[in-house]
């Protein structure tokens, strides 16, 4: 009987898929929970079949480039690899997974927390209260932004910004606009009430809400510039559910301090986990700490994903979620 794939899982994933893991490879866990160096992930490629990574462990050209390589797949943890250099990948070889679908839903969930809190000013009201300032209910207090009939501009138009747009348009009677290199069939854009835009610049203009859904390449990179910004309306707000290096993060400070947009929802950060000190002060942004797909039964599902994904590879069948 031949040996077991040998596997290094990088980070701890949920339990139900360490035990799952376990009972197809050879695994090698990390029980401490502390990010590999980048040596230690080199090491990893050196030593194991298969690496299991998730969407913070650079696994830059350098890593990648180890010699000798015994690994021939790594499984992502996540449906965003731009932790990955795809194309250093690709020359060495290497088959590149990923996650979608199963996380659709919950990171479409956060999205609509993020322009609701913003909206409403959530986060600013609950810390009000928990300071013990409230001093009773009056009608000038505390006024936000209703969401309900206004306008949201989707900048991408894939599985997750179509189902903000089903729970914006059927849940609160939201005008969708929105704008993607790739347009959705005419009948699917209409049963989401959903219009196209030719531009980036003409969904900023237009939208109360913008709601970000496009991956993080080098093209997108501070696709939301100070310029960009500018396009805005004052009294709109900019919701951020995709990668944190989407928006120029300089340049979104900058247009709250100036009051040039009325709010942001950020739950993903240019340099996470670090976050700009000026964001943390103001009381019109939204911060969560990358929260998207975070519920057990969505975190089971992708780490299920990259096991069947691997199992497939080491089985000689097609993988199911190619990149590379």
């Amino acid at each position: 009987m031949s040996a077991r794939p040998r596997v290094v899982i990088t980070r701890r994933i949920p339990a139900a898929c360490e035990t799952e893991a376990q009972s197809r490879f050879d695994v090698v866990l990390n029980r401490e929970d502390v990010p590999l160096t980048a040596a230690q992930l080199g090491e990893a490629l050196r030593t194991a079949d298969g690496l299991l990574p998730t969407v913070t462990d650079k696994l830059t050209a350098d890593v990648l480039g180890v010699e000798p390589r015994r690994a021939r797949i790594i499984a992502n943890f996540g449906v965003g690899f731009n932790n990955i250099d795809i194309e250093a990948a690709r020359a060495r070889g290497l088959t590149v997974t990923n996650t979608p679908d199963v996380l659709t839903d919950d990171t479409a969930d956060i999205a609509v927390t993020l322009l609701l809190m913003v909206a409403r000013r959530a986060g600013e009201g609950e810390r009000h209260l928990r300071a013990r300032q409230w001093t009773g209910w009056r009608p000038t207090h505390m006024l936000g932004t209703k969401v309900s009939g206004k306008t949201l501009g989707l900048i991408g138009f894939g599985r997750i910004a179509k189902a903000v747009a089903r729970r914006a348009h059927h849940g609160f009677g939201m005008r969708i606009i929105y704008t993607d290199p790739f347009p959705p069939k005419p009948e699917e854009a209409a049963a989401l009430g959903a219009e196209g835009r030719e531009s980036v610049e003409a969904v900023l203009r237009e939208a109360d809400f913008v709601s970000l859904h496009c991956p993080a390449t080098p093209e997108t990179r501070h696709l939301i510039n100070a310029d960009r910004l500018r396009l805005m309306r004052p009294e709109a707000f900019l919701v951020n559910t995709a990668r944190g290096d989407v928006v120029d993060e300089a340049a979104l400070i900058d247009a709250l301090q100036r009051k040039r947009i009325a709010g942001a929802g950020l739950d993903v950060f240019e340099k996470e986990p670090q976050v700009g000190a000026p964001l943390l002060a103001m009381e019109n942004v939204v911060l969560l700490p990358h929260l998207g797909s975070a519920t057990l039964e969505t975190r089971v599902a992708m780490g299920m994903r990259a096991l069947e994904n691997l199992t497939r590879f080491f089985d000689g069948q097609p993988v199911r979620d190619r990149v590379v």
